[in-house]
């Protein structure tokens, strides 16, 4: 069963079928780095995601919808002119990696049909910030997908953030993990999908 959910006029549900095909960098060894004698887990924002053999090696498939990694799409961008023509084309980003690359070398995101964070971690909160600016300050209008480490209690504020997809981790439920969008039936704060506070939207008695 599909592990994909997405938000679709408003409700949360279940998406049987993906047509994107996420790229994925081929495998190298990985440097273990440590900081007083302990494993550091999470790599420091802005820091390098792969190499230039990895980014030159990475097996683009001929035909479908893909989503590339940053780094691909920076490197190799003048390969993919014809998908992003035809709205084939997204891309997709770890959380440590800056949005303003993205931005920089693209002005107009909504070129893109499909935009994802690959949550690394579930502790790693950086993936909400990235959606936010996304939403409010460079005004992404299409798909935004969370995947890789995505679980059930993070939806709700993925979602408040400006997340409408979610690849539920693949050894969880997305059954219930659905559940989770019913947690709060009102949030107190603003957030990028409700504008305003529980006090301007309620009128005291």
């Amino acid at each position: 069963m599909s592990n994909l959910i997405k938000i679709q006029a408003a409700n949360a549900a279940i998406v049987a079928d993906d047509a994107w095909q996420f790229v994925q960098y081929p495998a190298a060894q990985e440097e273990v780095k440590k900081q007083a004698g302990k494993v550091v887990l999470f790599k420091l924002t802005g820091a390098q995601t792969a190499t230039p053999e990895q980014i030159a090696a990475t097996q683009i498939p001929a035909q479908g919808k893909i989503v590339v990694p940053l780094a691909v799409w920076l490197a190799r961008k003048a390969e993919f002119a014809a998908r992003v023509a035809v709205g084939e084309l997204g891309v997709w980003l770890e959380t440590h990696e800056m949005i303003e690359a993205l931005v920089e070398d693209q002005a107009d995101l909504n070129v893109f049909p499909l935009l994802a964070i690959s949550i690394e971690r579930f502790a790693d909160g950086r993936a909400y910030s990235t959606a936010n600016l996304l939403r409010t300050r460079f005004g992404f209008k299409g798909e935004l997908r969370a995947v890789g480490d995505v679980l059930r209690d993070q939806l709700y504020f993925l979602r408040r953030c400006g997340f409408d997809a979610f690849q539920i981790r693949a050894d969880r439920s997305a059954e219930e993990a659905l559940a989770s969008f019913k947690d709060f039936t009102e949030p107190y704060q603003a957030a990028v999908v409700v504008d305003q506070p529980l006090w301007r939207r309620h009128a005291r008695g």
